[in-house]
């Protein structure tokens, strides 16, 4: 039987053996007992404990879900903000395009002013070659018909040396300013460029936080639900121990109950032998005086003896009739009535399987359809008895329920805890179709706890009966072979 491990629980026997024992045997089972039921108390009180630290585990669990969910929100706001930075930085590179469209045109009309002005400065130094490339502008000033006409030229002069000059400063400002605005504006772009990519990077990384931040939130989800189904198991482990305690203290009581009603039937069995003896002792007083009358009679007369001798035959005689009498009350039963009570037996529902005179008897009628050990690849803690039809389960030997329930994996199941010379035993009996005994109940062994049935994880009507030596508990570390222990 496929068994899903649910309960890390030991669940102790506490019945006394209800056959009668030595004082010193019953009172080391009430020993073993209270010991059994102080490691039960123990178990209860680290069951506790690790209820109270898996309610500490899933606290500190919901407080992390908690500070990751804050995390994943404040990243989720950094990448809205982050987003927004990046379209409004795609805005301000978009304008920079255009103002580099708009600075391309102003280059283009800069370079044509320039190329007016070369073409200017050419056309000059041309003609001062033409002239001999010394005409100088003395030769201008001396060349004047009078004062009046040296003025004039003066000034002539002097406006087209500043003429010159100021074609030369503006073409050497247009140079520079076309320099500072290409370089302005390719920083510029540069910038919001790079800008651009670490706001992407930022965006990229800030979406991998979320990411992991994610994933760790669902491995603090799924935790907590683990915690969740432990602590549903240290509750059900609770439950158990508690319906385990009270089972040993009512096996104590039981027990503490039977040696009283043992020690009254020793005070009886000692005085029913006392006024045995005391009338054995009346009988061979009574007996010896009647040997001296009878010694007395002997010497009487001879009438007397004749008369003696004729009632002697007398008393024989209805003595003979006496027996006769009583052989007729004992002879057997006329032949009409053995075959009506016949009759009366073979219509009657098959009987479950009779009661073995040992510690254990056999739980099921049926065939052993799987024995204890190796099975399917895996360990089998039990042994399996098939049958058809209506079928009753009886408990395997003397005990008290520790626990009657509907398991997921055992079906409708039934824990026995048995006391058996001193030695603590725990019987399983699962898949059944109903049980008729509840947690807490004394059974005696023979008594009918349930009908065989498949309930829980099982694929055809058969018992799945376990024996454990002391406590049942998660791994089956106490599971024994019951072949050879309980007859089958």
């Amino acid at each position: 039987m496929k068994k899903k491990l649910i309960l890390n629980v030991s669940l102790a026997a506490g019945l006394g053996a209800l056959s009668i024992v030595q004082p010193v045997q019953a009172a080391a089972d009430i020993t073993i007992m209270e010991k059994q039921k102080e490691k039960v108390k123990q178990k209860q009180r680290d069951v506790e404990s690790s209820i109270s630290r898996s309610k500490s585990k899933i606290s500190s669990l919901k407080g992390k879900q908690e500070s990751v969910a804050d995390q994943i929100k404040n990243l989720t706001d950094l990448i809205n903000k982050t987003t927004d930075s990046i379209n409004e930085k795609s805005k301000q590179i978009q304008l920079t395009k255009l103002e580099v469209e708009e600075l391309k045109k102003e280059i283009i009309v800069i370079k044509e002013r320039m190329k007016q002005r070369e073409q200017l400065l050419k056309e000059r130094a041309r003609s001062m070659q033409e002239s001999g490339g010394n005409a100088d502008y003395l030769e201008v000033l001396l060349g004047s018909k009078d004062f009046g006409d040296f003025i004039e030229r003066v000034s002539a002069v002097a406006t087209i040396m500043e003429a010159d000059q100021e074609i030369l400063r503006q073409q050497e400002e247009d140079k520079k300013d076309l320099e500072h605005d290409q370089k302005m504006v390719e920083t510029k772009l540069a910038d919001l460029e790079r800008m651009m990519a670490d706001l992407q990077e930022m965006k990229t990384k800030q979406k991998q936080q979320i990411v992991q931040l994610s994933q760790l939130m669902n491995k603090l989800k799924t935790k907590e639900k683990e915690e969740h189904a432990h602590e549903m198991d240290l509750k059900e482990q609770k439950e158990l121990l508690a319906a385990q305690e009270s089972s040993i203290q009512q096996a104590i009581d039981l027990e503490t109950k039977r040696q009283a009603e043992l020690e009254a039937a020793r005070k009886r069995a000692a005085e029913e032998a006392r006024q045995r003896a005391a009338a054995a002792a009346a009988a061979a007083k009574e007996q010896a005086k009647k040997k001296a009358q009878q010694q007395a009679e002997t010497k009487s007369s001879n009438h007397s003896a004749g008369t003696k001798i004729a009632a002697s035959t007398k008393s024989n005689q209805v003595s003979k009739s006496e027996t006769v009498q009583e052989r007729k009350q004992e002879a057997p039963a006329p032949k009409r009535q053995r075959t009506q009570a016949s009759k009366q037996q073979d219509t009657a529902p098959a009987p479950a399987p009779a009661v073995s005179g040992g510690s254990f008897t056999r739980p099921a009628a049926g065939i052993l359809s799987s024995n204890y050990g190796a099975r399917w690849g895996t360990k089998h803690m039990g042994v399996d008895i098939a049958s058809s039809g209506y079928v009753p389960i009886m408990a395997a030997a003397d005990g008290v329920v520790s626990r009657a329930y509907q398991s997921s994996s055992y079906g409708n199941v039934v824990f026995i805890s048995h006391s058996i010379n001193g030695q603590v035993y725990t019987t399983v009996y699962a898949h059944m179709q109903n049980y008729t005994v509840g947690t807490g109940q004394v059974v005696a062994k023979g008594q009918q706890i349930g009908v065989m049935g498949s309930t829980g994880q099982s694929t055809g009507q058969h018992l799945h009966f376990e024996l454990h030596k002391g406590s049942w508990n998660a791994a089956k570390s106490n599971a024994v072979n019951p072949i050879g222990i309980v007859p089958f």
